[in-house]
Formats: C-alpha cells, sequence, structure tokens
C-alpha cells in the first residue's frame, strides 16, 4: 500500500499549494465525457469493465458508480457484483480515503471489501491492470522537469512514447490505450499539447498505426476545471479499432457549447491522416493547387536577435556616457513592438565583436575596458564564459552589427498585436524577437502583408501550440514550415493593392487579397507566371540578382 504522502515524494506540490497533477473535472464535463462514450443508465452496464487512471476524490468515479446503479435497477443485476468490473487508480491514499467514504455514504449496502477492491492506491503507470473496455478520466499534469530522474528511468524503461520533454500524461495515454479490448474506448480530458508538440510524435505515431482517432474536441476557451488552470485541454476520444475514417475536431468556446455539443455534429476542420502533422493541410480551391513555397525558398533569411546571457551589463540607456559609441547599437525589444508602430525604448547593446566577427581588443577602447572590467564578476560566472575563460566579455550569440541597418521584419515570440512590423534599418533585435530580412522593402511590406493574414494564422495554429487565450506564437520552427504564395509571381497590380492595405493595417482588404479563393482565380498565362506558379530556377535567380 502507498503512503498519502506518495504524490508528494514523487512529484511535490504546485505553488497553489495543491499536488501536481490535481486538477479536478468539473461535473458538467464529466456527465458529458459519459454520455459521448456510451456509458449511460438507459443501456446494459453490467459487463463493461472500467479503468480510471487518476481517480482522485471521485470526479469520474462516483458519477460511474451511480450510472452503473441506475443499469442494475432497470436491467435487474447484481450492483455489488457488478462493481468488480470498475478500477480506480490513485497515488494518494487520503484521496482515496475520501472516495471510499463518499461511495459508502450514498451506498450503505456495499461491503467494505467490494469497496476497498475497486480502489488501488499504486502508480497506474506501474500497475498489473487487466484489459478493459472503456479507459477514462483525467490523467495528472506533470512537467518533464518536475518528474524525478528515478521516475523518468522507469518510465522511459517501459513506455515508447515518453521521449523528449514529454509530460507525465504521455504514458498516461500509452497504458490506458493499451489496456483495450478490441472496440474499447479511451477518453481523456487532458492538454492538447501532444497533438502538435515533438513530444508528442511517438505517441501520434502509435495512435495513427493501431487506433482509431475518433474525436477531438477542444476546450482551450473553455473552463472546464474546478480549478483556473492554464492546462490547454481538450476531450479525446480514442478507440480500438482499425477504422479509417477521418477524425473530426471541433474547437468550443463555452461550457455551455459543450454540454449542448453531439458528436457527428459539424466539425470546424478534419484531421489530416498525416501522423507528423494531423493539422496540416492540403491548399486547394474548386480542385485547383495552390502553389506555395515556405520564406527561406524564397531567398530570406530567417534569425532570432541577440541573447547576451546578462541583459543588465549589455543593454543600457546611457552607453553614450560610458563607452565608445562606435560599440553601440540602439536595440529593439518585444515592448516596443506591441502597438500600431515600432517604439524604440532608447536602450542600446554594447557590441563587444569586430567587424571580422572576432571580439575586440579591450586596449584599444578604454572607456569599454573600464566598463567590462568594473562588470567582470558579474561576466565571469556566465556559463559561456567559463567555457572560454578567455573571451569573459563576449555576449551569447555573435552580434553582427549589419543587421542593425538591414531591413527586416519583426516578429516577436509572444503577442496579441496582429500587427507585423518592418524595421526600416535602425535597430539591432533582442533575443525575444526573430526577424526576416534578405529583400528590399517592398518585398518585406508584400511578405508583411501576407504574415498578417488569417491565411497565415491559420497555418500556425496547425503548426504550433498557441499562447492561453488562442494567440498563435511566432516561433523560428513554424516561421520556417509556413507556406506563401510565390512573392515574384504575384501580378503588380494585386502587389501593389498588398502594399497599399499593409501600409494602413487594413487587416480586412488584407485577408480579401490573401486567401484561397482570391488565389486560385489568377490562371497561367502565355509569358507570364500565375500567382500559384513559381518562376523556373533560371528566371528566380534572375530576379533575386
Amino acid at each position: 500500500m502507498v503512503n498519502q504522502n506518495y504524490s508528494d515524494m514523487l512529484y511535490g506540490a504546485r505553488t497553489s499549494g495543491k499536488d501536481h497533477g490535481v486538477v479536478l473535472t468539473k461535473p458538467e464535463v464529466v456527465i458529458k465525457m459519459l454520455d459521448l462514450i456510451g456509458y449511460v443508465s438507459s443501456l446494459n452496464l453490467s459487463e463493461i469493465k472500467v479503468v480510471e487512471p487518476s481517480a482522485g476524490e471521485g470526479a469520474f468515479a462516483l458519477p460511474i458508480i451511480e450510472r452503473l446503479y441506475k443499469s442494475s435497477l432497470q436491467f435487474s443485476f447484481d450492483f455489488e457484483s457488478a462493481l468488480t468490473n470498475l478500477n480506480f487508480f490513485d497515488i494518494d491514499q487520503q484521496s482515496l480515503e475520501v472516495l471510499g467514504s463518499k461511495v459508502k455514504k450514498r451506498f450503505e449496502s456495499i461491503s467494505t471489501d467490494v469497496i476497498d477492491k475497486m480502489l488501488h492506491c499504486e502508480d497506474f503507470l506501474l500497475a498489473e491492470v487487466d484489459t478493459c473496455d472503456l479507459v477514462i478520466g483525467n490523467p495528472p499534469y506533470v512537467r518533464h522537469e518536475n518528474i524525478p530522474d528515478g521516475q523518468k528511468q522507469v518510465y522511459k524503461s517501459r513506455f515508447r512514447t515518453f521521449t523528449h520533454r514529454s509530460d507525465l500524461y504521455i504514458p498516461f495515454y500509452e497504458k490506458g490505450l493499451k489496456l483495450l479490448k478490441d472496440g474499447g474506448i479511451l477518453s481523456y480530458i487532458c492538454a492538447n499539447r501532444w497533438l502538435k508538440n515533438q513530444y508528442g510524435k511517438q505517441l501520434r505515431n502509435m495512435v495513427s498505426r493501431e487506433y482509431y482517432l475518433k474525436e477531438i474536441i477542444d476546450l482551450e476557451k473553455v473552463d472546464a476545471f474546478e480549478e483556473t488552470v492554464i492546462a490547454y485541454p481538450a476531450i479525446t476520444t480514442i478507440v480500438k479499432s482499425k477504422s479509417i475514417a477521418p477524425t473530426p475536431y471541433y474547437q468550443l468556446e463555452t461550457l455551455e457549447s459543450l454540454l449542448a455539443f453531439e458528436s457527428g455534429s459539424k466539425p470546424d476542420r478534419v484531421l489530416s491522416s498525416n501522423s507528423n502533422n494531423w493539422f496540416s493541410r492540403e491548399y486547394s480551391h474548386n480542385d485547383v493547387s495552390v502553389k506555395l513555397a515556405s520564406i527561406s525558398e524564397q531567398g530570406f533569411t530567417i534569425g532570432i536577435g541577440v541573447a547576451t546571457g546578462r541583459d543588465k551589463v549589455f543593454i543600457r540607456k546611457d552607453f553614450k556616457e560610458l563607452v565608445e559609441e562606435e560599440l553601440i547599437l540602439p536595440i529593439l525589444t518585444s515592448s516596443g513592438v506591441r502597438g500600431s508602430e515600432i517604439e524604440w525604448k532608447g536602450y542600446y547593446l554594447i557590441n563587444p565583436y569586430n567587424s571580422e566577427g572576432g571580439l575586440i581588443e579591450l586596449e584599444k577602447f578604454p572607456k569599454a575596458r573600464k566598463y567590462f572590467n568594473e562588470n567582470y564578476d558579474s561576466l565571469s560566472e556566465r556559463h559561456v564564459s567559463k567555457k572560454n575563460p578567455n573571451k569573459w566579455y563576449r555576449t551569447i550569440d555573435k552580434v553582427q552589427a549589419s543587421l542593425t541597418t538591414a531591413p527586416k521584419i519583426i516578429l516577436p515570440d509572444i503577442t496579441v498585436n496582429t500587427i507585423v512590423h518592418i524595421d526600416e534599418g535602425k535597430f539591432y533585435p533582442h533575443h525575444n524577437l526573430y526577424y526576416i530580412t534578405g529583400k528590399d522593402i517592398q518585398m518585406l511590406e508584400l511578405l508583411a502583408a501576407i504574415l498578417m493574414s488569417d491565411f497565415v494564422r491559420d497555418q500556425l495554429s496547425e503548426m504550433g501550440n498557441k499562447m492561453n487565450g488562442g494567440y498563435p506564437r511566432w516561433q523560428s520552427q513554424n516561421i520556417r514550415k509556413l507556406k506563401v504564395p510565390y512573392l515574384d509571381s504575384i501580378p503588380p497590380d494585386i502587389a501593389s493593392s498588398i502594399r497599399s492595405a499593409y501600409k494602413v493595417q487594413n487587416l480586412i482588404a488584407i485577408n480579401s487579397l490573401i486567401n484561397l479563393e482570391s488565389l486560385s482565380k489568377f490562371e497561367r498565362t502565355e509569358g507570364q507566371l500565375a500567382f500559384f506558379e513559381p518562376h523556373s530556377p533560371k528566371e528566380y535567380e534572375n530576379n533575386s540578382a
């Protein structure tokens, strides 16, 4: 038997004071989940074997037992005998004791022995569990760094899906799926991160090969839990079946919409069969395939701003008074791209690199030498300095001063701003800003407008996870995957209209010009390349020159 402090020993407590992973599901959500998978009292439930992997104090267990009891009255089977088909697991003894007392209070006739046989105080991931018809629940959310190393090694040895920086819920999926009989159902309300993240790839592959992903109900905007948490939840239903039917994906915004939801409703989208990215889509309109290419393929350069390793030393407003002016660069931070225009906050970056890419010789810059020596203790304790003590005054990333004067699109990693800004060549970007450069201002305006469009924002949402609130994130790996029209194939009048809409920040006009229907209208004519057709390599080379 596991003692009541076991969960604290394994995973500690959250800042709220509760155990990691303990997030209680609202009763209305539990009821809806049971309805959706067909565990209803109007059916004979006497032979249905159920496993709940993280029972807690009974958010799922109590409604399951109640439905079994009502089914026994309707179909005249022995309720107490049927309880042997139910198995509830948790690592916290105290929670199970509370659950047991609730069951006893509701059903006084049930013997203590029967209740004890239903409740299992042990780690579900390591327990011996019989196959079943239904696995349902809310698996614990425990980040990879909060799982003790010893437990990680044990789980990795048992679960092939527990890779990279997997959250603990990943092996809960694998264990639950392996328990299912043919035709059995797993229904979890759980974080949706595995649907897109790298650490979910092995689980996605496993589901694609061996199971049927029946339905996903995205509840990111729904208040589905008793406690306010950033959990990015979704109700995911998976069947042990070889069905090849498409998977409907629903995005609900209120608890009321969930309670009124019925399977078979028109989905917001249908998932791809590509397990590497279930959210990938084929871009076509009226059977016309729209030719797209990545940003890099079109001659742009994508990068991220400088990480210094000690911003309070390398970034200041008063550097003109402290060091040689030729060493300082105006630096743009994320706070400067939140409004309708770029707003420089007056900060400078001291650049310790020369034009050849090596570190400056401090002897040639007495002011800078004095300043860096005054901050030696702070700079030398950084990991990057300890690796190479002779270069203790370097920044983590090499600074390329020429980037300052290059026209560039600026994309903050996290933003709620729908506007994409262009720096015409005044600032150096900070480390939480991505940039796109390599073309003239007109081409950058064209690309910036496309990046503001719903056409691109939808791709970002499909490729990566969103911030709480539904806003997509600009991240380097996703910017590189974006597919956009071939910019130098856009007819001049259309390109001019797109740039004009960008300059006045008219999103409605941008979206009317940049969508599948508009793109597919352009047909190839002799001597002119269509919007959706790439230049030949030779033509592209000439234009790039």
